[in-house]
């Protein structure tokens, strides 16, 4: 069995920063349950293009607010607590937050831990962080 606390994983090298965002990464690769886990805080005023070319994605939003935008289309979703998207297509989206968003987010296949987005918005295939 495997027991986390959030508050205390985010005093250590779990917890990643980068600008507008961080998220502390509950389940890894390492962990051996075939995806990870991740609570992602998304800063109030802050938007964030990414594209998961080799990840699945699935977000829950626990608090706060803000749209994701489907680049591809266009198409505006609004982003507020008890609302889950899939990014079951590597979709091209964008990340808006009107305030602070808390997000449950689950990554197939699972990332390893310190991964930030490349420029293109993506996380490197698993295979580079195995």
């Amino acid at each position: 069995m495997i027991v986390r606390d959030l508050e205390n994983a985010r005093s250590t090298d779990r917890l990643v920063t980068s600008h507008g965002w961080d998220s502390t990464r509950l389940l890894l690769a390492g962990d051996d349950m075939g995806f990870s886990f991740h609570i992602t805080r998304i800063f109030e005023n802050t938007s964030h293009v990414f594209e998961y070319k080799h990840h699945f994605e699935c977000v829950y939003c626990v608090s706060g607010e803000g749209t994701i935008e489907e680049l591809e289309t266009g198409k505006v979703h609004e982003i507020r607590p008890g609302v889950m998207y899939a990014l079951n297509l590597h979709d091209r989206h964008r990340l808006s937050a009107r305030s602070e968003m808390v997000m449950a987010c689950c990554f197939n296949p699972p990332v390893s831990g310190q991964e930030v987005h490349r420029e293109d918005g993506s996380y490197a295939p698993a295979a580079e962080h195995a």
